[in-house]
């Protein structure tokens, strides 16, 4: 059986059967001239076969007997004597094709993408059973049910396929078969699989799938087979419209499947169908929608279907929720899918990086370049799940591995908020109020060390030098000045932006580092190199030091390190005899404004000749007078002589 395809008439193209035979009925669908002949439509079809008899019933004058024709009457050779318009066909004219085919005896492909129509339009056509032996209802339903609902794959292609035909599709149960079937199976299929979505590309299989040009490794991976079935698994799924997808999902939860596989399911679906959500796929997909309101209403949905099970194990990269956020926020979406998200962000913060934090506020009512009130609410709820998690373990009994637990995630979360302070910091719309409730919302087992958090301080300051001096004392008080290491302090001490306070703080606390420095090394050089435990500030030092004097020699190190102990208990000692002169100055000046008052001076150095003949002693013109060249020559002396007993 040939077939041809022409355009003779107004309405559409014309498909023809060329049997050799002419043709005797012409069946329009959708715009298609189809010019077939009666008896083999009517021997599969019954409604082709009902509607063939009630033309020939109503119009007697139509004969069916073939008349030999002259040369004169070659034009109208062709006249067709019955003409039928399938105007409510199911379906295009391709499965009326397919189906007109079937009737003809060729030949038919079945496949996942035209079962669906076929099965319609054998419905439509009423080809049953029944009516004809081996007929095309039984076909469609023969393969549908051996090949398509067997596949996961197959069966969402099948699914997207009834969107065109749904009302007839539901009739006969398809699209629910298919979900049932894509629900089942992914119950049952490997929980690895499904973290492609969230990976930005394929399922790393740990093989030996190394590509090499030359025996050298060229860094990239060949796709495994099971990658790639993992790739058309979630992008096929990713073509079905909301209702179907919601319709997926529900059937997912039903049969309890498990809250990561379904929240990496609703992010590969709010990636492939909103623009912008991952900053890799920024141009609009050919299933991305099209107007604000239905990319606000499909992302509200699919937040609210998002399982709201506190784990921070689940496949999804955080990276990914803050995209979903970023553009919810663009969306303007509604104030509880938002708090849905940001609590989502919240179970793990810890995994998220600093390009993550930094949202851009896309409200006029906000003054600042970064959405700073978003991501206070997110630590609020991650110290509020922090909390909640350490009253859990708690109760589990082991006090030790519950701050294990809890400590990791929080010092992440620590060094996470002090690069984010460092970048808001130069904002010049940022308060100080603001800046100081982020800075101070961690506990203190967030930070190690606050070098960060000095960091911080240090810019806003610099961006900010119109701020009071009460506001820099409040600003520099957020970081403790015990926990700066040494470079930090050193910066620090010649940082003409801190506060006088804060510098005497950093002066104080950087002294008693030394202190603890020096005496912990005259404790290891002496120790005859026996392991003794040593305080955690001496090891800190000890390890600096290690770093910066490695390659001096160890008696050259030891000979240092006696040399600087004599300076400093020498400067210490001097320090607190100055401070005794200096108090024993100010007693004898009020005795002296005592005895003047007193006495009186009725001429100059009165009173000091009165004392004298009191006392018989003599004054100089400087009572206090710490003569700088005996005291240098002091230490100098006790220095020698401490050298001599060491």
């Amino acid at each position: 059986m040939g077939t041809d395809k022409q355009k003779p008439t107004s309405k559409g193209q014309a498909w023809f059967c060329t049997t050799g035979l002419p043709s005797d009925i012409v069946i329009e669908v959708d715009e298609m001239c189809f010019h077939l002949h009666k008896f083999p439509l009517m021997s599969k079809s019954r409604k082709l076969h009902q509607l063939i008899k009630e033309q020939e019933t109503s119009n007697p004058a139509v004969s069916t007997e073939t008349e030999h024709k002259d040369e004169e009457q070659d034009e109208n050779e062709d006249q067709i004597e019955l003409h039928i318009n399938l105007s409510d066909f199911p379906g295009s004219s391709e499965s009326f094709e397919i189906a007109a085919k079937f009737c003809y005896g060729v030949k038919i492909e079945v496949s996942s993408t035209n079962v669906v129509s076929l099965r319609c339009a054998a419905e439509y056509l009423e080809m049953t059973e029944d009516y004809s032996e081996d007929n095309l209802i039984s076909k469609t339903e023969r393969f549908f049910t051996q090949s398509v609902l067997r596949s996961i794959k197959e069966s969402i292609k099948t699914l997207t396929s009834c969107e065109s035909i749904m009302s007839l599709a539901e009739s006969l149960n398809i699209p629910q078969r298919c979900i049932d079937s894509i629900a089942a199976r992914a119950s049952s299929a490997d929980p690895s699989l499904f973290g492609w979505p969230m990976n930005e590309g394929s399922i790393e299989v740990r093989t030996s799938n190394q590509i090499l040009w030359n025996g050298i490794d060229t860094g990239a991976r060949k796709k495994s087979n099971r990658s790639i079935n993992a790739e058309s698994w979630f992008e096929d799924l990713a073509f079905l419209s909301l209702p179907l997808y919601n319709r997926v999902i529900s059937a997912m939860k039903d049969r309890d499947l498990s809250s990561e596989m379904i929240e990496s399911l609703l992010i590969s679906y709010a990636r492939k169908s909103v623009p912008g959500i991952s900053r890799s796929t920024r141009k609009q997909t050919s299933n991305s929608i099209a107007t604000e309101a239905e990319q606000r209403e499909l992302l509200e949905t699919l937040i609210m279907n998002m399982p709201l099970e506190k784990s921070s194990r689940s496949s999804t990269a955080a990276r990914h929720l803050f995209g979903l956020l970023r553009t919810a926020n663009i969306l303007n979406v509604s104030e509880g899918s938002r708090t849905i998200l940001e609590k989502k962000i919240a179970w793990k913060l810890e995994q998220a990086s600093l390009d993550d934090l930094l949202i851009p506020s896309y409200s006029y009512l906000i003054e600042t370049l970064y959405d700073v009130d978003c991501i206070e609410r997110i630590l609020k709820y991650f110290l509020e799940n922090l909390r909640e998690r350490s009253a859990n373990e708690m109760d589990g009994g082991d006090v030790e591995e519950e701050e294990a637990i809890v400590g990791s995630p929080v010092m992440l979360v620590g060094k996470l908020i002090d690069g984010y302070l460092s970048e808001i910091a130069s904002d010049a719309n940022l308060k100080p109020q603001k800046f100081i409730d982020l800075a101070i919302a961690l506990p203190d087992q967030a930070r190690s060390f606050d070098d960060g958090l000095y960091r911080a301080v240090d810019v806003y300051l610099k961006a900010h030098p119109t701020v009071t001096e009460e506001e820099r004392e409040k600003i520099s008080g957020v970081m403790d000045c015990q926990k700066l290491t040494l470079e930090a302090c050193t910066h620090a001490a010649q940082n003409e932006r801190l506060p006088l306070r804060a510098v005497v703080q950093v002066l104080f606390f950087e002294q008693l580092q030394l202190r603890h420095a020096i005496a912990g090394s005259l404790l290891a050089a002496t120790s005859d190199h026996q392991d003794s435990p040593l305080p955690a500030c001496v090891l800190q030092l000890e390890h600096h030091q290690e770093n910066v004097d490695h390659h001096l020699h160890n008696n050259t190190w030891k000979a240092a390190i006696r040399e600087n102990q004599v300076l400093r208990l020498d400067m210490d000692s001097m320090r607190s005899r100055v401070h005794e002169l200096e108090r024993e100055c100010s007693t004898m000046k009020k005795v002296i404004h005592k005895f003047d008052v007193a006495v009186g001076s009725s001429s100059s150095g009165g009173w000091r000749n009165t004392i004298s003949k009191k006392f018989g002693c003599k004054f100089k013109t400087q009572v206090c007078d710490s003569h700088e060249r005996a005291v240098v020559e002091n230490r100098k002396g006790s220095s020698h002589q401490r050298q001599k007993s060491l």
